[in-house]
C-alpha cells in the first residue's frame, strides 16, 4: 500500500473539549460558545471517547442537537483506544489498557456517532500507541469506516515516527495528523523525529498542552522562571498582549505548520490565541525561548 502525502485538513487552532464538564456550561451556553468560536475561525473541535469518563462527547452532542445547523460549520475530531478500568462502564479487567482491535475501533466510532448525534466523524485518531497493535487490523477498521462514510479522515496521537510509519504502510490513504505534546516547557517532539516526519509527509501535527498544563505560568521551578522571564521579554518585542500569544507564535513558527489545541472555555482567550497569527518571531527570538527552556545555548 502507498504512503503518499497528506492534504492538510486541520486548522491552525483546534478547540479542545476535554474539560467541557468542568466548564459547567448549559447546553445553550455551549452552543453560544461554539458560535463564538466559529466567528473567530476556530471550527475544528477535539474530543476523545474517554473524556469526562465517557460523558464529554454526549454533552457536546446534546448541545449540537439544539442547533443542528452548526454541525456543518464545524469539524469533529475524536480519539479511541484507551480502555480505563471503570467498572461503571462495564469494562472487564483491573488495569487501564489499550485496545486497537478492529472490533473496538468500530464499536467506539459507532458510540461516538451516537454521542455526537451526527452521521460522520471528520477525523478519528488512535489515542495512544498500543504495544499489541496489529497494523493490518487497524487499517482494516479504518478502511471499513471510510467506506461506510462514518469517518472521513484518520490519524494518530502520541505515536513515534516508526509507529506512524508502520500504520501508514498498511493504509492506502494518508494519515492526516499526529497529535503530540509540545510546548516551550516540554520539547521532546523537537528532538525525537516526530516533527521531522510530519514535515516529510506534509501533515500538520496537533499540539496538545501547548501551555504545559499551566506549568509555564504556575510553576516556580528554575526552568519555568527562566521561561516566564524570556517569554515576557520576547512578548514586548513582538507586540504580544499575553504570554499565551508568545507561546502560540513560538509553536506556529515551526516549519511543520502545527495545529494548536486550545483548552480554555474563555472566549476572550480563544480570541487572543487567534490574534497571535498576526505576530512574527525571528530565529534569534525563537532560540532565545528554546535556550531558556534547555538552560544552555545551541552548540
Amino acid at each position: 500500500m502507498s504512503e503518499g502525502k497528506s492534504k492538510r485538513v486541520v486548522e491552525p487552532f483546534v478547540m479542545g473539549f476535554w474539560r467541557l464538564l468542568d466548564w459547567q456550561l448549559s447546553e445553550q451556553q455551549c452552543v453560544s460558545f461554539l458560535k463564538e468560536c466559529i466567528e473567530l475561525g476556530v471550527t475544528h473541535t477535539d474530543h476523545a471517547d474517554i473524556y469526562g469518563q465517557y460523558e464529554c462527547e454526549a454533552a457536546f452532542g446534546a448541545a449540537l442537537k439544539l442547533a443542528p445547523s452548526i454541525r456543518d460549520e464545524i469539524k469533529i475530531i475524536t480519539k479511541c483506544g484507551i480502555r480505563p478500568a471503570l467498572a461503571k462502564k462495564g469494562l472487564a479487567g483491573k488495569a487501564n489498557h489499550y485496545d486497537s482491535s478492529k472490533a473496538h475501533i468500530i464499536a467506539s466510532v459507532q458510540q461516538s456517532l451516537q454521542h455526537f448525534n451526527t452521521d460522520r466523524i471528520d477525523v478519528l485518531l488512535i489515542h495512544r500507541p498500543d504495544y499489541l497493535m496489529r497494523a493490518d487490523e487497524v487499517a482494516e477498521a479504518f478502511q471499513q469506516l471510510k467506506q461506510q462514510g462514518d469517518v472521513l479522515h484518520f490519524g494518530v496521537s502520541n505515536f513515534s515516527p516508526s509507529q506512524l510509519s508502520l500504520l501508514q504502510s498498511r493504509c492506502d490513504f494518508p494519515l492526516v495528523t499526529n497529535q503530540l505534546e509540545c510546548s516551550p516547557y516540554e520539547m521532546a517532539a523537537l528532538e525525537n523525529g516526530t516533527l521531522d516526519q510530519c514535515q516529510e509527509l506534509d501533515i500538520s501535527p496537533m499540539f496538545w498542552s501547548p501551555l504545559a498544563g499551566g506549568k509555564l505560568f504556575s510553576r516556580d521551578d528554575e526552568k519555568a522562571l527562566r521561561l516566564q522571564a524570556v517569554l515576557r521579554q520576547v512578548g514586548e518585542e513582538i507586540g504580544a498582549t499575553s504570554l499565551d500569544q508568545v507561546v502560540y507564535c513560538w509553536l506556529s513558527t515551526l516549519p511543520s505548520k502545527p495545529s494548536i489545541v486550545l483548552g480554555t472555555g474563555n472566549i476572550d482567550r480563544v480570541s487572543a490565541a487567534t490574534k497571535s497569527q498576526l505576530l512574527t518571531m525571528n530565529p534569534e527570538q525563537w532560540y532565545r525561548i528554546w535556550q531558556s527552556s534547555t538552560g544552555h545555548s545551541v552548540p
